[in-house]
């Protein structure tokens, strides 16, 4: 069954540390669908009781589900529950920044973002 942080984390579109992508300054999505029959429906509602969500009825967007969007108490609920994310190696950061970069340049080898950085420094 789905926690309370994991759903939370999921309507926002963070991560398992409750973090945004790099690149975003805020929150790029606040839904959460889920149906009567759904695993989420009961977390989701009491979410509602506790004042980090707000559930609005079905429509046909929604599947005809209905539909939840997180409230700035949820938000603050996500910040300070998420545990923090682990400390990366200086390999890690490394290979991040190649998938960053190579984003823009697809033909770019993790090899010759080596040698360009190792360059370029």
């Amino acid at each position: 069954m789905s926690t309370l942080l994991h759903v939370l984390q999921h309507a926002l579109g963070r991560d398992e540390f409750g973090q945004r992508k790099k690149h975003l300054t805020e929150d790029y999505r606040n839904h959460y669908v889920t149906g009567e029959g759904g695993k989420s429906i009961l977390v989701c509602r009491q979410a509602v009781v506790d004042g980090l969500m707000v559930e609005h009825k079905a429509t046909g967007i929604s599947g005809g589900d209905p539909w939840f969007h997180v409230t700035d108490a949820g938000v603050k609920y996500v910040d300070e529950h998420s545990p923090k994310s682990p400390k990366k190696t200086r390999g890690q950061k490394r290979y991040e920044r190649f998938l960053e970069v190579s984003d823009m340049d697809p033909d770019l080898t993790f090899g010759d973002f080596l040698k360009r950085e190792k360059e370029f420094g």
